[in-house]
């Protein structure tokens, strides 16, 4: 086992293959055959706290790492536990991986429909593109920082954090929205409506200019900090605009226009200069429809991975405080604390 001993300390990986260990690695190595790495790595991990030794960069030391007590159950307990938890991670791994490849398809989706390089079936009809101004009105956005934001109160404010971190393409009910502080609601602005479209404007990176459109959302919003907030002055199909705006072929229509070093911006000068591409109606639904079947299909997967990382998180602990004993054969398996392991 190696056990990190600077900055993020004591964190501890079972390694399966030869390496080689720097000096910020102690390596935990067992003194016997009855020791099963990979069962100490997930106690480690879960059950033991290392204090810091410095005050400056966190760091751990051999003669600390001594110090603590950790039990010795069977080879066949541990065995047994090391097991069930890694086929636990094991689940989780590859949902990650399911996930992953599915939001590479659905980039992909995106940049190919938005682009009207791959059509969808039964659509062949004319696409215009239209000037930023013909198809939203720019509206007012108050400046509310954090401090003035709360998780009760009346009116929902949309953060321009929360739009690039949180929020997926249409905002709903479900999603977790910040409520402006009772004394600061004279600062709400304009009320959003449903298929507002809300631009972040600034960034730490190229992200800015990513958007969320508004769907079935259940209290009254506003657009907050550092938001470009846009209502749609022309007839479109829910859904379809979030999709287009937060597609790369309009992003890279902002590239030139993107200005800072450490923080990115986007102004609404800038914003005005681009151009919007728009399918006939029906074709605008059955884009917006097969991307939102897409992002259900990940959320869901999101969703599954993060009950099992709970149901995981619960077995880590009732395993290895022994709330919960596994059976080996017909008889639970038994534990004496003791220290096993040396360090180097």
């Amino acid at each position: 086992l190696t056990v990190s001993a600077r900055g993020t300390i004591g964190r501890a990986f079972y390694r399966d293959k030869d390496f080689d260990a720097i000096i910020r690695l102690l390596v935990l190595i067992p003194k016997s055959n009855n020791v099963i790495p990979k069962f100490y790595e997930y106690y480690i991990n879960s059950r033991i706290v290392f204090e810091n030794e410095s005050t400056g960069v966190a760091q751990l030391t051999a003669p600390k790492i001594r110090e603590k007590n950790i039990p010795l159950p069977t080879l066949e307990e541990q065995t047994a536990i090391a097991d069930t938890l890694a086929a636990f991670d094991t689940h989780i791994s590859n949902l990650t991986e399911l996930i992953s490849k599915k939001k590479a398809i659905r980039e992909g989706a995106l940049d190919e429909l938005m682009t009207g390089r791959t059509r969808l079936k039964g659509f062949c009809g004319e696409w215009r593109e239209v000037h930023f101004d013909d198809v939203f009105q720019i509206l007012p956005n108050n400046t509310l920082s954090r401090d003035k934001l709360t998780t009760r109160g009346n009116i929902g404010n949309i953060h321009y954090g929360d739009v690039l971190i949180k929020y997926r393409t249409i905002l709903t009910a479900n999603d977790d929205i910040p409520k402006i502080r009772p004394e600061y609601e004279s600062s709400a602005k304009i009320f959003l409506l449903k298929n507002d479209i809300i631009i972040a404007d600034t960034a730490e990176d190229e992200t800015v200019g990513k958007a969320v459109q508004i769907g079935d959302v259940n209290i009254p919003l506003v657009a907050g900090l550092h938001t470009i907030p846009c209502r749609p002055v022309i007839p479109t199909e829910p859904g379809y605009l979030g999709y287009y705006i937060n597609s790369k072929a309009y992003h890279d229509q902002l590239l030139p226009y993107i200005t800072g070093i450490k923080v990115s911006s986007i102004s609404k000068a800038s914003i005005r200069k681009t151009l919007i591409s728009l399918p006939p109606l029906d074709e605008q639904t059955a884009i917006a429809d097969t991307l939102t079947a897409l992002d259900k299909e990940i959320s869901s997967l999101e969703a599954e991975r993060a009950k099992i990382s709970n149901i995981r998180d619960g077995a880590m602990n009732d395993l290895l405080t022994r709330k919960v004993r596994l059976t080996h054969g017909n008889r639970k398996t038994t534990t004496e604390p003791r220290n096993s392991l040396a360090s180097r």
